[in-house]
This record gives structure tokens, sequence and C-alpha cells, in this order.
């Protein structure tokens, strides 16, 4: 007789825990990440994608603790496991929308406000230079390897946090208030536009006080928004300094997250 294979439910658990929990982390990562997580890619592409990772990381990941899928305690580390990665995922979202903050207030600035599109990553309708910041920003990430980055992170996450350990509250806190470090970043990017805008202005209003017959609204708005056009491309020329500096941040608000090194 041909020997049969018998696996027993404990050999099964571990095998199922040692890809799936591992695979609900990743793609929470890449459903809620720029970039990925948008909905220029389609979930399904989004999913293989997971998976393609899950299948690559998974042997040299740590070990598994032995879970039962259909019991109350897998469920509870599978939604562990998903809160981990949607929160990565939202701290990375965290500095593309800085850019966008950053975008808008300019656009409101120089009169352009009026002008939106609608933005595919989160299907409503922004300020076109928020939208065009948001692109420039996407292929600073990119050309600087920081998605690279990002996955070396979620893969370091498996051994400083491992499955089983949730993130604390001190950790969630963290998270929380930087919030308004998005608001400062933002205000730091347009710092040096609003103050060249603020000085068109005030000077289109001593015009107006000098001269009240000549009608301010028929030349005040083009020349705002041309001169808020060109205010825009010298500020370009130092975007990367200012980028920088807040990727490092972002990178590394990651890392305190999962308590990475």
């Amino acid at each position: 007789m041909e020997p049969v294979l018998a696996l027993t439910d404990t050999q099964i658990s571990t095998w199922v825990a040692a890809f799936m929990l591992p695979l609900f982390r990743i793609g929470a990562l890449l459903m809620t990440m720029p970039m990925i997580g948008t909905a220029l890619v389609p979930k399904r592409v989004r999913l293989y994608l997971a998976l393609a990772i899950t299948v690559v990381v998974a042997p040299s990941l740590p070990a598994m603790p032995a879970v039962n899928a259909l019991d109350l305690s897998g469920l509870l580390l599978i939604a562990q496991q998903i809160l981990i990665g949607a929160g990565m995922g939202l701290s990375l979202q965290l500095f593309f929308q800085a850019f966008v903050i950053a975008g808008q207030i300019i656009g409101i600035q120089m009169g352009m406000g009026f002008a939106s599109m609608v933005d595919p990553v989160n299907g409503v309708s922004v300020a076109t230079i928020g939208q065009f910041l948001t692109m420039l920003v996407t292929l600073l990430f990119l050309a600087m390897n920081a998605h690279l980055v990002v996955f070396e992170i979620l893969i370091e996450s498996f051994t400083t946090l491992p499955v089983g350990q949730g993130i604390s509250t001190a950790d969630i806190w963290l998270l929380v208030m930087r919030l308004g470090w998005v608001l400062g970043a933002a205000l730091v990017l347009v710092l040096p536009a609003i103050a060249a805008l603020l000085v068109v202005n005030i000077a289109m209003g001593v015009m107006t006080r000098a001269a009240p017959q000549l009608n301010i609204f028929s030349i005040g708005f083009p020349l705002t928004l041309v001169l808020g056009m060109v205010i825009l491309w010298i500020t370009l020329g130092d975007i990367l300094n200012q980028y920088q500096p807040l990727a490092v941040d972002a990178l590394q608000l990651l890392r305190d997250l999962v308590k990475a090194r």
C-alpha cells in the first residue's frame, strides 16, 4: 500500500498562519499607501502584488503563532494585522497630503482656487496646483527609491512588531499628533509664495487708493495670476530641498510606528 500523507490540525494551522497573517498586513499597506493604494491601480492588481510579496518574503519571516482561522483569536489576529498595515499606509498618506494642502493654499492665494480637476486618487475635485504638486512628489518619491525603503520597513516590522503584538496607545497618539505636522509642513512649503503674493495684493490695494478710477478688477486678477505662476515657477527650483526633510520625517514616523531601527 502506498503511504498516506497524514496532516494534523496543528500543521495546517501553522502553514496557514505563516502565509495568511503576513498577507493581511502587507495587503492592508498596499491598499492604503499612496501611489499603489489609489484608484489608479485596480484592486485586483494590488491583491496580486500583495500575494507575490508575501510568497517571496514568507520564508524569511519569524515563526508565526499557530492559529485557527475560524476561531475568534484568529479573527482578532487578522484584524490586528489589518490595523497595523492600514496605520503604516496612513502615515505615508500624511506626507503626500501636506503637498496637496500646500497646492490648494497657493491656488487660492493666486486666484486659481476655482480651477479644479478630478483627483483620481481620492475621487474628489482638487485644485490643479495641488494635483500638480502631488504628481511631482510622487515622481520624486519613486526616483529616490523611497518605496523600497517602505517595503524594507514593512518586512522589518514582522521582527520589531511581531504578529500577536499590537500597536500601543502611545504609538496611536503619535500618529494622531502628526496630523498637526501635516498642516505645519504645508505652511512651511507655501510661506515664500504666500509672502510674495501678499506683497502683490498690497501693491494692488495701494494702486486702488492712489487711482480710484482705475478698474483694478480688470488688471488685478490677470496680473496676480501671472505673477503667481512666476512665483510658483521660482519656488519649484527649491522643491527638492523642501521635499527631503519632509520625506525623512515621514519615513521616520513609519519606523517609529513599528519600532523599527
